[in-house]
Parts: structure tokens; sequence; C-alpha cells
């Protein structure tokens, strides 16, 4: 049996999601997808789970009274499809405790940049915006806050002269496909240790055994692993 039952939730193109059906069946990641849901209907992301037989649902935000309702739903339909983790993968909406408090330390999160710097929405056009010349992308588990919870890794990218938003965004995107596959497998591997926060209310801090942190970053040089039909 895999050792990630994975929920994915999306909310566009799903080229995350497509990194990780590609590292799952080229035996990259022990792991199986269960179910992919989508707040909007018609994305690329539900037809790329059904070319690849993944059931999907679709559960459209405006038909909720408010988010805890729509949470609700996600959670008793990943329960009912057998997952046990779930993966946030370009999905556009924040989550309550209801969800939350469903999958502790479950809910994985890919980020495009280097946490905790640019939180929210539109991070690439942060960078540019405040002038960095090193950006990246980050995988973490969720918690109550933006892009707060516990890291678990990251991939440093350079911004280059001349960069604009898409240019930048591509270039962060190719690292986001390898690094959450990494992070998954580290995880697969029974490799996360959640270390509670010793001050009150603080927050709660990863590891990965046997993986360095100073050393254990995928580097935005590195040859990214290759992920099917198209970013």
């Amino acid at each position: 049996m895999p050792s990630l039952d994975l929920g994915v939730l999306i909310s566009g193109r799903g080229s995350n999601l497509q990194a990780i059906l590609d590292a799952i069946a080229a035996g990259r990641l022990d792991a199986r997808v269960r179910l992919v849901i989508s707040n909007r209907p018609g994305v690329e992301g539900l037809a790329r789970a059904e070319r690849a037989g993944i059931p999907t649902r679709v559960l459209p935000h405006q038909e909720f009274a408010d988010r805890d309702g729509f949470d609700t739903a996600a959670v008793a339909a990943l329960r009912e499809a057998g997952a046990t983790w779930v993966v946030l993968a370009g999905f556009m909406r924040l989550l309550t405790t209801t969800f939350l408090d469903a999958f502790p330390h479950r809910v994985v999160n890919i980020h495009p940049s280097l946490l905790p710097s640019f939180p929210g929405v539109d991070a690439q056009q942060q960078a540019l915006d405040h002038g960095v010349r090193i950006t990246g992308c980050t995988v973490h588990l969720v918690d109550a806050g933006t892009d707060t919870g516990p890291i678990l890794a990251q991939a440093a990218v350079p911004v280059l002269e001349g960069d604009d938003r898409d240019a930048l965004a591509a270039r962060i995107l190719v690292q986001e496909h390898a690094l959450l596959v990494r992070a998954l497998s580290w995880l697969a591997e029974g490799r996360l240790q959640i270390a509670p926060s010793a001050a009150p209310g603080g927050r709660a801090r990863a590891t990965i055994a046997g993986v360095d942190t100073a050393l254990g970053l995928a580097q935005g040089g590195r040859a990214p692993e290759p992920v099917g039909e198209g970013a």
C-alpha cells in the first residue's frame, strides 16, 4: 500500500498536481491521489486528474454560506475518499480550523517565495517590487495563519535582470514541481518530526529526520525533475 493517501485541492491549471502524478507513475513518490477537489469548475487541473483516472469533485465556493461550510464539505469528501494527507496545489482559498483540525499537521502547501518573505497573493510580483535578488519557493505545513506554518523545504531562485512577473513565476514553478515531490517523499518515508512551540502562543517547528536544514535545501541552479504535460 502507498505510504501517503493524498487529497489534492486546486483552483486552476494543476501543474503541481501533475508533478505529483508523474512522480507516482515513475516510482519516485510512494503515494496515491485519492481525490482532487477544485473550488472552480472547468479548470485544467480537473482534466489532468481525469486523464490519470483520479476521482474529482467540484465544490464551487460561491454555493456555500461561509468558509466553514465549504471546509466541512471538503473534509467530508476527502474522508469518504480515504485521504489522510492533503496537498494545496495552487488552491486559492484560506482554510479554517474546521479543515485544519480534521487533518492536524497533515495539510501541505507550496508557496512561490522564501517564506516568511512575501506571504499571501502574487508573491512573485512582491519580490520584484521589493527589488530582491533571490526569491524561491517553500513547502510548508498549513496552520491558521497566512503562509505561516512550519517550513519543510525551500528552493532558491535568482531574480534576473529584466525579469517580469511571468518570467520569474515560470522559473520558480520549475523548482516548485521538484521541491513539492521531494518534500512529499520525505513525508512518505515517515521522516517528519513536529516539535511543539516552547513558548505559549508560539508556532510549532517541523524537521525532517536525516536532512541537514542548511544542506537539504534545493538550489535554484539544480537540474529540475521533469514534469509532464507542460507547466
